[in-house]
C-alpha cells in the first residue's frame, strides 16, 4: 500500500478535524487497517505541556509533595510514567483530541511531511540497504550490547534513555539487530561484517525533530536586532579520522578567541557533558555571561538543544542556541576562518586518537596567543583577558604564549 503525499495532508487534516478512520480511508479510497497502519507506523511522540504547565508524565505528579518547582522527573527514584489510554484507540494521536490544551502527558502527533519523509527513506533503505561503517556498528554494540544482554532490557528502553549517544532511530537499530550485529560484543563477532561502501552521505538523525523550532537563522537576527550588543559565539566540529576523536570548537566572534575539546565520538551527549564541565568550573553567572547566545549549524550532535540551554538540574536556562541553514558554513564564518589556524597544526585526515585534552590546550593556547590584523595585532588571549578576565582563561587551561615562541605547525606536538 502506498500513499501519496497528498493522502498523508488529507489524513492529517481529517485527524485534526475529529474525523473517524473509517470516513478517512473513504476519503483517500485505501483500506481502514490501511489508514490505521500508517498512522501507528509514522507518528511523532512529543514531550510538551499545555497552556501553563510544564511537561509532566509522572503518575504521582498530582499528589507529590515537590510538585511545582522542585520537581525534577529525570532525578526522581519515585517516578512512575503514565500514558494515555486513549493511544491505545483509533485514532491513536493527539491531533484532534479535545483534552489536549489541558494535557501534560506524552503526546503523539501525525504530520504529513514527517509521515511522507520517513516513508521515502525507508523506501530508499529497502532498496540500497543499510548506509553505516565498521566504527559506528563497533560503538554501537559496546553501548546497547551490555543493556540489552546482560542487563535484560528492552532495546526501546535502552536506545531513549542512550539517545545522546547511539545517535540512530529506533527503527535501525532494530534493522541492525535483524542483521546480527547487535546480538554480542564485537570481539565475540563470528567474522567481521562487510559494509556497503558509503557513496552518499546518510539522513542526519535528530534527536529533537523540532530543534529548529524559534531557532532558525532569520529568528538570530531578529534577537541580534532586539539586542545588538549581544556577543556570539559560534559553535562547530572539527573531524579527525573518520569514526574517531572529534573535537567541538567554540568561537568568541568579539575577540576572535577560540576553545576546544576533545571528544571521543561525535555524538550529542559529548557536547551536552561540555558545557556541563563549563559550568561547573566556571560558576552558573560567568557561565552565562560567556555564553548568552550560540550559533552552530545542523549537524545531529547539535540536535538536542534543550539539554545545552537548560541546567537540567535546577531548570533555570543558561544559554540560546540558533541554527544557521543547512550547508551554509559562510553565515559563522568567522569560526570557519579560525578552524584554518587548527589546521596547520592538525591538517584534514589526521587522526586525533592520540591527542588528549593537554594537547588540545596548548594548541589553542599558541592559537588564541597569535597576534590578528582584526584585533589591531592584538592576540586573542589579550582581548579575551581584558573583556572576561586572566581568571577565567586560567581555568579554561588557556595560557599565553611568548610571541617569538608561537609555533603553529604539528611540530608542536613533538
Amino acid at each position: 500500500m502506498h500513499l501519496t503525499k497528498d493522502d498523508r495532508y488529507t489524513i492529517e487534516n481529517n485527524l485534526n478535524n475529529h474525523v473517524s478512520l473509517k470516513q478517512i480511508s473513504k476519503n483517500v479510497h485505501k483500506h481502514p487497517s490501511s489508514i490505521s497502519r500508517e498512522i501507528r507506523n509514522h507518528y511523532i511522540t512529543k514531550h510538551t505541556g499545555s497552556v501553563g504547565r510544564r511537561f509532566n508524565n509522572c503518575l504521582y505528579r498530582k499528589i507529590c509533595p515537590n510538585r511545582g518547582k522542585n520537581c525534577n522527573i529525570k532525578n526522581c527514584v519515585d517516578f512512575v510514567e503514565e500514558k494515555c489510554s486513549l493511544l491505545n484507540h483509533s485514532p491513536y494521536v493527539c491531533n484532534g483530541c479535545k483534552r489536549r490544551s489541558q494535557c501534560t502527558l506524552s503526546k503523539r502527533f501525525y504530520d504529513a511531511n514527517y509521515a511522507q519523509e520517513e516513508y521515502e527513506d525507508n523506501l530508499k533503505e529497502s532498496r540500497c540497504g543499510i548506509v553505516i561503517t565498521q566504527e559506528e556498528v563497533e560503538h554501537l554494540n559496546d553501548i546497547l550490547t551490555p543493556l540489552i544482554k546482560e542487563n535484560g532490557q528492552s532495546i526501546h528502553h535502552a536506545v531513549i534513555n542512550n539517545r545522546n549517544k547511539i545517535m540512530f532511530s529506533e527503527k535501525k537499530i532494530y534493522k541492525l539487530i535483524d542483521l546480527g550485529l547487535l546480538e554480542v560484543r564485537n570481539i565475540d563477532l563470528p567474522r567481521k561484517v562487510r559494509f556497503r561502501q558509503r557513496t552518499k552521505k546518510a539522513k542526519v538523525y535528530k534527536i529533537d525533530k523540532n530543534c529548529l523550532e524559534n531557532r532558525t537563522y532569520e529568528d538570530f537576527f531578529k534577537y541580534i536586532e532586539q539586542n545588538p550588543d549581544t556577543p556570539i559565539v559560534e559553535m562547530d566540529s572539527v573531524e579527525g579520522r573518520k569514526g574517531g576523536k572529534v573535537l567541538l570548537t567554540l568561537h568568541f566572534v568579539n575577540c576572535l578567541f577560540m576553545l576546544a575539546f576533545i571528544r571521543e565520538y561525535n555524538d550529542a551527549q559529548s557536547v551536552v557533558d561540555i558545557f556541563n564541565y563549563l559550568q561547573n568550573i566556571l560558576g552558573i553567572n560567568k557561565f552565562k555571561e560567556l555564553f548568552i547566545l550560540i550559533l552552530t549549524d545542523n549537524g545531529s550532535e547539535f540536535s538536542n538543544p534543550t539539554e545545552i540551554e537548560v541546567d537540567l538540574n535546577t531548570g533555570e536556562k543558561r544559554t540560546q542556541i540558533f541554527y544557521c541553514h543547512p550547508s551554509s558554513p559562510y553565515e559563522k564564518g568567522s569560526c570557519e576562518v579560525n578552524h584554518e589556524l587548527l589546521r596547520r597544526i592538525l591538517p584534514k585526515g589526521t587522526s586525533f586518537d592520540n591527542l588528549t585534552q593537554e594537547d588540545i590546550d596548548l594548541i589553542m593556547s599558541h592559537i588564541n596567543s597569535y597576534k590578528r590584523k582584526k584585533l589591531n595585532n592584538v592576540s586573542p588571549y589579550k582581548m579575551f583577558s581584558t573583556i572576561y578576565g586572566k581568571n577565567t582563561l586560567d581555568k579554561l587551561n588557556i595560557r599565553k604564549i611568548n610571541s617569538n615562541n608561537i609555533n603553529l605547525t604539528s611540530n608542536i606536538l613533538k
